[in-house]
């Protein structure tokens, strides 16, 4: 392990194979050759940690979740096709007929819908109390409660959660409950939740890690024993949502940047929060760099540095919020984020349309919230498209 980050991301975890590549090989292969019998047999039965079949390892993707707990301070790694199956793989895992499980109820719109509609199908009881309340937080647990999940920061509100605080608390309250925290926001070059108590960190890996808008993949990080847990359930049995090597390939690309794209990612946004909290028809911006924003004395506490995404209200709501967003010339049109483009999009009804109108008013966002990640773009560019359209829309 490499005292700095940048190091770390490039060197660490490094493996010869047979021609000496610089780069991880891609074994693009569905399965993998015997030398006899009895070597199988012993593959598959645990005695030879050789590879068998793609669902079930492959060296680029093994290569890959070896960088990934490295840089999580993790003891292993299982990535998946998609941030929803490390969510659901790793959930499904954990959790059983009868089970209990808090979350926040600021969460990326397919982990709510998952939480509410989906688990209490298969009995799991699922409660959606504020996380930021630890107090009511330790009240609800249960003999059966499992897990206690949440973002941070959280997906569209840029809500901010005290994770060695809250860690601390919920295993004073009940020792074998499990903290499971999505890092996505953060990346583990600005936050390590593992090393504030956290259990489990989870990632939609499409995003920072990967950069580039190419790949969709996922990955969940823990101890030895539990991520075994998700690799032979969760992943190999329940999910099937196995990442391909050349996706693999391409994140471990990505991954050797993350550092030098965070920074800039995190400089822009930072302009781009200020530029908008001054601006006379924006209601408020959602932002931890920001000293109004009531998590920012946490956020310095935890993070590097305060993260690409911002959310804002502006004036006029949802009407204007589609205004805007249809008047801009730079800034794209489109969900994720994470990407080299600044991306813009309107949750209501984009990334959050499993909310009703109920929930998001619980969760504390409004229909005309709007999410930009913010890009690698020049930050005056994007300040100057944001000008334009707003000008448009306040004609």
């Amino acid at each position: 392990m490499y005292e700095h980050f940048e190091t770390g991301a490039i060197h660490d975890v490094h493996e010869r194979n047979a021609f000496g590549a610089l780069a991880a090989p891609i074994f693009q292969t569905s399965t993998f050759v015997f030398d006899d019998a009895k070597q199988g047999g012993d593959r598959f039965a645990g005695v030879d940690d050789g590879f068998m079949y793609t669902r079930l390892g492959n060296p680029t993707v093994r290569f890959l979740e070896r960088k990934i707990a490295a840089m999580e301070n993790a003891e292993a790694c299982v990535v998946f096709s998609s941030g929803m199956g490390a969510i659901s793989g790793t959930l499904l895992t954990l959790l059983s007929s009868g089970d209990h499980i808090i979350a926040d109820p600021v969460l990326y719109g397919c982990t709510f819908a998952l939480m509410s509609h989906t688990l209490p199908r298969f009995g799991i009881q699922v409660d959606f109390i504020d996380c930021s309340d630890i107090r009511a937080v330790t009240a609800a647990m249960r003999p059966n409660t499992k897990a206690v999940y949440f973002e941070t920061p959280a997906n569209p509100s840029m809500k901010i959660m005290d994770i060695q605080t809250f860690c601390a608390a919920v295993h004073g309250a009940k020792a074998d409950c499990l903290v499971i925290t999505d890092n996505t926001f953060a990346t583990p070059y600005l936050t390590r939740p593992l090393g504030l108590g956290a259990d489990i960190v989870l990632h939609s890996a499409t995003k920072y890690l990967n950069g580039h808008g190419d790949v969709v993949a996922g990955m969940a990080a823990g101890d030895a024993s539990t991520m075994a847990q998700v690799r032979s359930v969760g992943h190999k049995d329940i999910t099937g949502a196995v990442l391909s090597p050349n996706d693999a390939f391409l994140l471990l690309r990505g991954i050797k940047t993350l550092k030098y794209r965070m920074d800039i990612h995190c400089q822009n946004a930072q302009r781009v929060a200020e530029y908008l909290s001054r601006h006379e028809k924006i209601e408020r911006v959602y932002y931890p760099g920001l000293p109004t924003h009531p998590g920012h004395e946490i956020a310095k506490k935890q993070m590097g540095q305060f993260g690409g995404v911002i959310s804002f209200d502006i004036k006029g709501g949802f009407e204007n919020a589609r205004g805007l967003i249809d008047n801009l010339d730079m800034c794209v049109l489109a969900v994720s984020l994470g990407d080299v483009e600044t991306l813009i999009q309107h949750p209501a009804s984009m990334t959050h349309s499993a909310y009703s109108r109920q929930e998001r008013e619980a969760a504390g966002f409004t229909d005309g919230l709007i999410r930009l990640s913010v890009g690698l773009e020049n930050a005056q560019d994007i300040i100057d498209d944001l000008e334009k359209g707003l000008k448009t829309v306040f004609i």
